[in-house]
């Protein structure tokens, strides 16, 4: 079967990698794709978050990287004929922000989501907070 563990991925963190290489694990295929998100503002190229996406994924040989920049996620699922979406999620706020989300990609298209629950040693980091420290001052020791 295959899956699809969409993402905006800027930057791509921890969290992403071992999401990903557990969903590699559990399905036959995983194409992990960059879609633009209007509601964030992206940091970083798409050609950036690619390049890195490929890195983390070289080790794993069921796993393909592309992009989707125009259109709704159900719209892509069906033009690669994928069924299953992969989310991680860090907690219940993750989770009441997917759910709504997961119903409607079922209603319009069948599209299932599969949760991978967050490792707990990674689930306090995001995206967001991995560009915040990087632009930060190292705090001296």
């Amino acid at each position: 079967m295959r899956a699809l563990f969409p993402g905006s991925f800027d930057p791509v963190t921890q969290g992403h990698k071992d999401i990903l290489r557990r969903a590699a694990l559990l399905f036959d295929e995983v194409v992990v794709c960059v879609m633009f998100n209007s509601n964030k503002t992206g940091r970083s190229p798409v050609t950036e978050r690619l390049d890195r996406l490929c890195a983390a994924a070289t080790d794993l040989s069921n796993v393909t990287v592309d992009s989707h920049t125009g259109g709704l996620l159900v719209d892509y699922c069906r033009r690669v004929g994928i069924d299953v979406v992969i989310r991680g999620v860090r907690g219940v706020a993750d989770l009441d922000y997917e759910m709504p989300m997961a119903r409607m990609n079922h209603e319009l298209a069948g599209v299932e989501t599969f949760f991978i629950s967050a490792d707990p040693a990674l689930a306090h980091i995001s995206s967001t907070l991995v560009t915040t420290m990087s632009q930060q001052d190292p705090v001296p020791k």
